[in-house]
């Protein structure tokens, strides 16, 4: 089979570049299996517009270029799938010694029981911590209103949970 003249010229380009793309592309990214890789798909890419660089000035320029493109692209992406593992990997683990879970359905199931506006004081007071005053601007009260309200579902609760469960449900607050 005979090669036409750009199909000769290209192999010709192949076997005198190839070496040195490669190396270009390990000096680039460290790594000789990505090295060969990035050379092939270079050539590759060059092949595609052979026609129109095999009368360039300089080839050899321009495929450098493409492998030094191809590495930094190769190690952009490298970066972020290790910033992605990394970010997966390092999340803090569950705590084993968290809160008792039947415990915690407890409070919900309890909390669950109070009127809204009793819930909405004890939760925003004593589960997101915020004042009497924040508690009555969030919820259009007055602070009078949140105070009464929220001394009422706690009374609720310790009816329902026990005295120990709630007083826990106000120290937890404060240990925070």
């Amino acid at each position: 089979m005979l090669l036409d003249d750009a199909s000769a010229e290209f192999n010709d380009f192949f076997e005198r570049h190839y070496a040195e793309l490669a190396r270009l592309a390990h000096l680039l990214t460290g790594e000789s299996d990505t090295a060969d890789d990035l050379a092939a798909d270079a050539l590759v890419a060059l092949w595609q517009r052979w026609d129109r660089l095999r009368s360039a000035d300089h080839p050899v320029a321009y495929a450098r270029g493409v492998v030094a493109n191809m590495a930094r692209e190769r190690i952009r992406s490298a970066v972020r799938e290790r910033r992605r593992i990394t970010l997966f990997w390092t999340r803090a683990p569950e705590r084993t010694d968290g809160p008792d879970v039947a415990a915690v359905l407890d409070v919900r199931a309890a909390l669950a029981r109070l009127p809204f506006r009793k819930r909405a004081c004890v939760v925003l007071r004593h589960a997101f911590d915020l004042s009497e005053k924040e508690t009555a601007v969030a919820l259009g009260i007055s602070v009078g209103t949140v105070k009464s309200q929220t001394s009422k579902g706690m009374a609720e609760l310790e009816g329902v949970l026990g005295t120990r469960a709630a007083d826990e449900l106000v120290a937890g607050r404060r240990n925070r």
